[in-house]
């Protein structure tokens, strides 16, 4: 693998983070709200990755795998049904419905995600500064 590619792979693993952030924030950003029937209720959100090498997507051989966000689904976790018939959005029958987001699994994702991408800054950086070097032992 090339040093060139170190930048692909850490930029594909910046991609896929970002995306892990972002609807890790929408999860938590919709936690707290409330539904009045089962169909219209938030369900967390979970990216789908896999890895994608270069081979397959543009014919070169190469041994460098980039990480490639298949879409994103919604969580099969039950939602949560509560009774509360003073609540404005309760139904007929005094029920409000919650989102299924486990407020403390996301905030360990969150975490995740974060050194994730923190990690791939540091591949690109130091790539980066390697090929500096090597443009400087030119000059000397």
């Amino acid at each position: 693998m090339g040093l060139f590619n170190v930048f692909d792979v850490s930029g594909s693993g910046l991609k896929a983070q970002s995306v892990r952030l972002n609807t890790t924030a929408s999860n938590l950003a919709n936690a707290d709200s409330v539904s009045s029937n089962f169909q219209d209720t938030y369900r967390a959100r979970k990216p789908v990755f896999a890895a994608a090498l270069d081979q397959a997507i543009n014919g070169e051989p190469s041994d460098a795998v980039k990480v490639e966000v298949k879409g994103i689904v919604e969580s099969d976790a039950p939602l949560r049904r509560e009774y509360n018939p003073n609540h404005p959005l309760a139904d007929k029958d005094g029920y409000i419905y919650k989102p299924n987001v486990n407020v403390m699994e996301e905030m360990a994702d969150m975490i995740s995600a974060s050194r994730s991408y923190q990690t791939n800054v540091q591949v690109a950086d130091a790539a980066k500064q390697m090929l500096n070097s090597t443009l400087n032992l030119g000059k000397g």
